[in-house]
């Protein structure tokens, strides 16, 4: 599993968020809304042909070459052309071809942070038929969703769980916490053990520790968005600020450190001893421990723990969506729906580590087989999509920003709801 930037993957959101949806609408585009609303008609099986022009960021889609293999041969007329961008110029790129009207046939998008292109104007509605919504995780299939229509499928998925020295653990005798109220001490038994601090949180304290706290936030019972208003400066928010705060003044995480780069040297090392983060690292840690086996004699994984109201976490991964100027769309939904389906979803994983989106894939024997993956799929059964709103983006970044003032004490949880919230007043939605 070789991912060491699927989270640097997403910083590109962060600056593409100020420009908003308003630079791919309104550009001579107003003839394609109507047929682009009424295209999402069955596909038929009939062999595609032509040229199809995918772009996608590297990393996930560098291998679609091999996995599409068994497609190219069902589709022998069909000319499929990729262009691959890397990750922190993706977004800006694919934005400024379909606002010139250059965009591709079928696009790679995140479902995290794809609100923007969530519009008749850029994207054609999935057609009828095409695949089942019910045959993918909850929230990834409705992170795709705009005003009661799908713009995109599911292409793989992650989300975050506990990732935790398994050793360590062992040796202190303690079980990995199912609540909020056995975190700290289940870190602190950690440290006893030998750890350093018992948590490696990332401390970039930037959009991504925003989305851990509003993560948290719903944990506690709250929303982040309801009736198209912000509902940020709630009782659960200060219940989720100061949830993570507690992490950094029982010092069993530190505000220094590590970055996320810096997270897997630190836990190998015993500098901490767990991490909330994605299911990309359990490829990854034998890698970083330079010791063939050392994940499986030294890790475990778990749910996250429950707030008041449960355990869930976020929906994430990858989407596929098909241009509304786009000159293919047969082959392109095609090409879709190729990708959607589970054996293919399978062979992406076999080929690069990308979990399905798929529900059923994981009953593959490639993936049931792998123990240290059945946290990611109970907590992917039970995660929400971040709001579908264009300034979300924002609105993270700058939680992120009160959730660091809030660790370190220099602002307190009910100051940093009332700031996020003032300032996601201030935005908006980005609603047209």
């Amino acid at each position: 599993m070789s991912h060491p930037s699927r989270r640097g993957a997403l910083k590109l959101t962060a600056g593409l968020a100020l420009l908003g949806a308003s630079a791919l609408t309104g550009c001579g585009r107003g003839t394609q809304t109507a047929s682009a609303r009424t295209s999402a008609t069955p596909i038929g099986t009939a062999p595609a042909t032509g040229t199809l022009d995918v772009w996608a960021a590297q990393g996930d889609a560098d291998v679609l070459s091999e996995v599409i293999k068994p497609f190219k041969a069902a589709n022998p007329k069909l000319t499929v052309k990729f262009t691959l961008i890397p990750n922190a110029e993706y977004y800006t790129k694919l934005q400024s071809a379909i606002a010139a009207g250059k965009g591709p046939d079928v696009a790679q998008f995140f479902p995290e942070s794809q609100a923007q292109f969530l519009d008749p104007s850029i994207l054609r509605p999935v057609p009828d038929g095409l695949v089942d919504p019910g045959s993918f995780f909850k929230s990834l299939w409705e992170a795709g969703v705009a005003g009661g229509v799908a713009y995109t499928v599911p292409w793989y998925a992650y989300t975050y769980a506990l990732v935790y020295r398994s050793d360590l653990a062992s040796k202190a005798g303690a079980k990995a916490p199912t609540t909020w109220e056995g975190m700290v001490p289940f870190l602190k038994a950690l440290q006893r053990a030998g750890a350093g601090h018992g948590l490696g949180a990332d401390i970039g304290w930037d959009i991504f520790n925003g989305q851990d706290v509003a993560m948290y936030a719903w944990q506690a019972g709250g929303s982040l968005l309801s009736g198209g208003k912000w509902t940020l400066d709630t009782p659960a928010m200060v219940d989720a600020l100061k949830y993570n705060a507690s992490f950094f003044t029982s010092k069993a995480a530190d505000t220094s450190g590590p970055t996320f780069l810096d997270a897997q040297p630190y836990f190998v090392s015993g500098r901490t001893a767990s991490m909330i983060t994605g299911p990309w690292v359990v490829g990854q840690l034998d890698t970083a421990a330079k010791k063939e086996g050392w994940t499986a004699s030294h890790v475990a994984t778990a749910p996250l723990p429950a707030g008041s109201s449960g355990s869930v976490s976020f929906s994430a991964g990858g989407t596929w969506g098909v241009l509304a100027d786009g000159g293919n769309a047969d082959a392109a939904w095609k090409f879709v729906r190729y990708l959607a389906r589970p054996g293919t979803q399978v062979a992406q994983y076999k080929a690069y580590s990308s979990l399905p989106a798929v529900v059923s894939a994981w009953d593959d024997p490639a993936i049931k087989g792998q123990p240290l993956l059945d946290a990611f799929l109970t907590q992917l059964k039970n995660t929400r999509a971040f709001p579908q709103v264009t300034t979300w983006q924002q609105v993270a970044t700058r939680l992120g920003k009160e959730t660091e003032a809030v660790a370190k004490g220099t602002r307190s949880a009910a100051a940093a709801a009332a700031n996020v919230q003032a300032y996601a007043e201030s935005l908006g939605t980005g609603a047209k």
